[in-house]
């Protein structure tokens, strides 16, 4: 706003302050209104004089109302910059669009208050009555439109609230942010000190860490450059980022302790079961000897399998070793997996020989415990689906009946000089499984159907 101001008044007192002090006398008598003997100037009295003062009540009551309206402009113009410098969103960037259409009416009205003002000398001596009177309408008119404009704008700052709190709330995050980010910062470069220290080269968080330092000189350079959400943005990345590599650098030790750890166990594993393996042939031969070919046809190749696959993670087992020597901590537990995945199928294949053996001994020697677990599994299957009913259902009734039939060809599969002892095993723990998924599939079901009747009694109730 341009401040409002008399210029012909200022340039009168200036010229007098500037001539010399013997002159001062002189200069003071040719002012208008001056005259000899000292007396004030000449006033006309009665009405024009109280209109006067009348207009220069309604002018003081301008000034008084522009200051305000502009002290308003003022104050609100820093809420403004507080949300500009914060929030992005389509509700700010209205709220900035809206108040820069108050700027131009503000710059409107003070516009329309300057020109009254400078439009009438209330000082002249010949100021006449109605002059007075036009210029106290003009200036009143100029007071009203100052005061409505800053009523609008101040019922515009009171519907900020909330986008002024929440923008206050994150310039109030910004300095915190930044601080829990150079200590973090601090922390994983003493971590990673700490670690180096004990001979651990940790080389790949040294270089996580040294790509944050292009970050902490943006945090550095502040907010006034790169924008308050920006920096708590980068603050929080890269205190997620320092945080990360601060306790991979705390842990590091206890990693190297623990690779050390299944270097050993799984070099001890692979030596105990490439001793087992050399037992599997024995156990085959005696499968051969008394069980018929369909009993272990499967486990033929199991001996020249486990051979390869120990002999694969003996080489993996010194490919871990020589990652973890280098400090390649990821390679290591990679080859380590793979080496532990390797013994674990070969355990099992391994087991399973000596397992079938024992298995075939045991029903071949007495079968009728398998037929008797087996029809138990079926009958009590059967007394669920007939529990509460005439008639069991149709969708129990039929898999249940299946399997009374697959239990009866297994037994009947028997007969003979070289009966398939491992078909009648296999055949008959699928039946027992067959069978407990049409008891689970009932007892679901009347799951079910119960929480569904005591529903509706609760209903009634």
């Amino acid at each position: 706003m341009r401040r409002p101001g008399g210029r012909s008044a200022v340039r009168e007192v200036a010229g007098v302050v500037l001539l010399p002090l013997p002159l001062l006398a002189v200069a003071v008598a040719a002012l208008p209104g001056a005259f000899p003997g000292g007396g004030a100037r000449r006033w006309f009295g009665g009405r024009g004089e109280g209109q006067r003062a009348e207009a220069q009540a309604a002018k003081d009551a301008a000034a008084a109302a522009f200051y305000e309206l502009d002290t308003a402009q003022r104050e609100l113009r820093i809420s403004i910059e507080t949300i500009s410098a914060v929030d992005d969103s389509p509700g700010a960037r209205k709220v900035i669009e809206d108040f820069a259409a108050f700027g131009r009416r503000v710059d409107e009205v003070s516009h329309a208050y300057i020109t009254a003002v400078d439009a009438h000398d209330l000082d002249r001596d010949d100021l006449d009555g109605g002059t007075a009177a036009r210029a106290r309408t003009e200036l009143a008119r100029a007071k009203e439109e100052l005061d409505r404009v800053r009523a609008e704008l101040e019922r515009f700052g009171e519907g900020l609230g909330p986008l002024l709190r929440q923008a206050e709330s994150r310039l109030a995050q910004l300095a915190p942010a930044v601080e829990r980010a150079r200590q973090a910062l601090l922390a994983a470069t003493q971590a990673l000190d700490t670690v180096r220290a004990s001979g651990l080269r940790a080389d790949d968080l040294a270089a996580r860490l040294a790509a944050l330092a292009p970050e902490l000189t943006k945090l550095n350079q502040g907010a006034g450059q790169h924008g308050v959400q920006e920096t708590i943005r980068r603050a929080d990345d890269v205190l997620r980022r320092a945080e990360a590599v601060r306790g991979e650098a705390e842990r590091l030790p206890e990693r190297a302790a623990e690779t050390d750890r299944r270097l050993v166990s799984l070099r001890t594993r692979s030596e105990a079961i490439s001793t087992r393996a050399a037992g599997v042939e024995p156990v085959l031969s005696e499968l051969r000897r008394r069980y018929s070919a369909a009993c272990w046809q499967d486990l033929q190749p199991v001996p020249e399998q486990a051979v390869r696959d120990i002999a694969l993670a003996q080489q993996k087992l010194k490919e871990a070793q020589a990652a973890r020597d280098a400090q390649q901590w990821a390679d290591a537990t990679a080859r380590l997996a793979t080496v532990r995945a390797l013994l674990n199928t070969t355990d099992e294949a391994v087991s399973a020989a000596g397992d079938r053996l024992r298995r075939l001994d045991r029903v071949s020697y007495d079968p009728q415990q398998e037929i008797d677990r087996t029809r138990f599994t079926i009958r009590d299957a059967q007394r669920l689906a007939m529990d509460g009913r005439s008639t069991p259902d149709p969708r129990h009734a039929r898999p249940l009946d299946a399997a009374v039939e697959r239990l009866d060809r297994a037994i009947a599969g028997l007969e003979g000089r070289h009966p398939d002892w491992w078909h009648f095993l296999t055949e008959l723990e699928d039946v027992r499984l067959a069978v407990g998924r049409v008891v689970q599939d009932i007892r679901t079901e009347r799951g079910g159907s119960n929480a569904g009747q005591n529903a509706g009694r609760n209903s009634r109730r």
